[in-house]
């Protein structure tokens, strides 16, 4: 089965002009016709100056290509087909541990709700003084959005689910579904959700020390119109609610999270500092939207390794760099630089488990949605974190199955 890797090699092979510059170098021009990247081919071992083949050592595209190529000018008349020799190579597998697997999978709802009420009574509800109708404890009005979150159904079909976690104990009366529409409207409730999201992480703080950060929008129900004047006509798309994260690359559990539609690289100081207080942090992985003197800086001073993605331009030390940033924040700057310029392969081997805050947000959205169904700005931001806590239980689950951890609290009972 052809890859997709490949079938842009076939697609270059049949519409662009290689050219063979040497006996073992070949200039190929870009699929998107932004430029031609040198290919070199010398036996079993290959280059490419693409930053695909830079970051994962592996043959691109391009490389393909030429392979393809010289199959061709060897065989003029054979079939307009990649060679074998290029479909051979295998993608790794990585073995399922399936009685946890399936043990995880066949409990995790049932063992949502127990941890989600662990967590939950750490929430204390404030008094209400008075007269009037009594509110429904702060800690059952979040047991029942995040579990109405995690169902992924309306808030009227959810209402089932709900009378069998009254059953069960896990909350004192049932709530009407418009009250759980009505507390993801409080701001108030933004910051202990926060809260709830990096205390669930802290049961595999013996677990994960090497973290990736990385950001990614959730669409929403909101469309924003304008009059493009260039083009005279009105133009349309979808808000969405930008998301940034820190987790860890082995269970993928988020370990801290912001959200704001501001650029990566300013997140990165703070996600560092929640993820620092509760785990010890030896490597931080992050693509180039991150990269910067001070972000460097944060990360060593942490005490970790940085293994952030240099761009095209970046130099050992830009002009005045010390005067404008000061010494240790480009003494930082110069060492992990360094790293990457003498050390290529070691760096880029562990800046490669950055792919795994794509996979947590590959499995946020895949399993409780890329879209929130919230309409105020405020019920859409708590959503998103429901959605996040919500990841974080899952995870949790399995790994009691896989690694037999039993998930304790706040053992103190202290939540801020």
């Amino acid at each position: 089965m052809t890859s997709v890797r490949q079938q842009h090699a076939i697609e270059i092979a049949d519409k662009f002009r290689i050219s063979n510059l040497d006996k073992c170098r070949w200039s190929v021009p870009s699929q998107y016709g932004t430029g031609k990247y040198s290919v070199t081919i010398l036996g079993k071992s290959s280059h490419c100056t693409c930053l695909d083949y830079e970051e994962r050592r592996q043959p691109c595209k391009h490389v393909l290509a030429v392979e393809i190529y010289r199959a061709r000018q060897d065989n003029p008349d054979g079939p307009k087909t990649i060679p074998e020799s290029v479909t051979a190579t295998k993608r790794p597998t990585y073995r399922q541990d399936w009685p946890s697997y399936n043990a995880a999978q066949t409990n995790e709802k049932d063992q949502f709700q127990v941890l989600l009420r662990n967590l939950c009574e750490l929430v204390p509800t404030p008094p209400q003084t008075g007269k009037g109708q009594r509110r429904i404890p702060l800690s059952d009005a979040i047991f029942s959005a995040t579990f109405k979150v995690y169902s992924t159904v309306s808030g009227r079909r959810f209402m089932s689910d709900l009378r069998q976690s009254h059953a069960n104990g896990f909350i004192s009366k049932v709530p009407h579904y418009n009250s759980i529409f009505n507390y993801l409207e409080k701001p108030e409730l933004r910051p202990i959700i926060e809260r709830l999201i990096e205390t669930s992480a802290l049961p595999l703080a013996s677990v994960e020390t090497d973290f990736a950060v990385d950001s990614s929008g959730f669409s929403t129900s909101k469309f924003e119109r304008w009059f493009d004047h260039k083009w005279g006509q009105e133009r349309f798309r979808h808000q969405w609610i930008k998301t940034h994260l820190m987790c860890g690359v082995k269970t993928n559990i988020v370990t801290a999270v912001e959200i704001g539609n501001t650029h990566d690289s300013i997140m990165l100081p703070s996600l560092l500092d929640t993820t620092t207080s509760g785990f010890d942090v030896e490597e931080v992985s992050a693509d180039k939207g991150y990269l910067s003197y001070n972000n460097v800086y944060q990360v060593m001073k942490a005490g970790a390794a940085p293994f952030i993605a240099l761009k095209k331009n970046s130099a050992i030390s830009f002009p005045r760099a010390e005067e404008r940033h000061g010494w240790p924040k480009t003494a930082a700057w110069r060492s992990m630089y360094h790293y990457f310029q003498y050390r290529r392969d070691e760096f880029l081997s562990h800046y490669h488990k950055r792919s795994n805050v794509e996979t947590t947000f590959h499995m946020i959205k895949a399993k409780f949605g890329d879209s929130l169904r919230s309409k105020s700005e405020t019920a859409m931001v708590n959503e998103a974190l429901c959605k996040i806590l919500c990841h974080n239980l899952v995870v949790l689950i399995h790994e009691m199955f896989e690694l037999g951890i039993d998930p304790t609290f706040l053992p103190n009972g202290e939540f801020g």
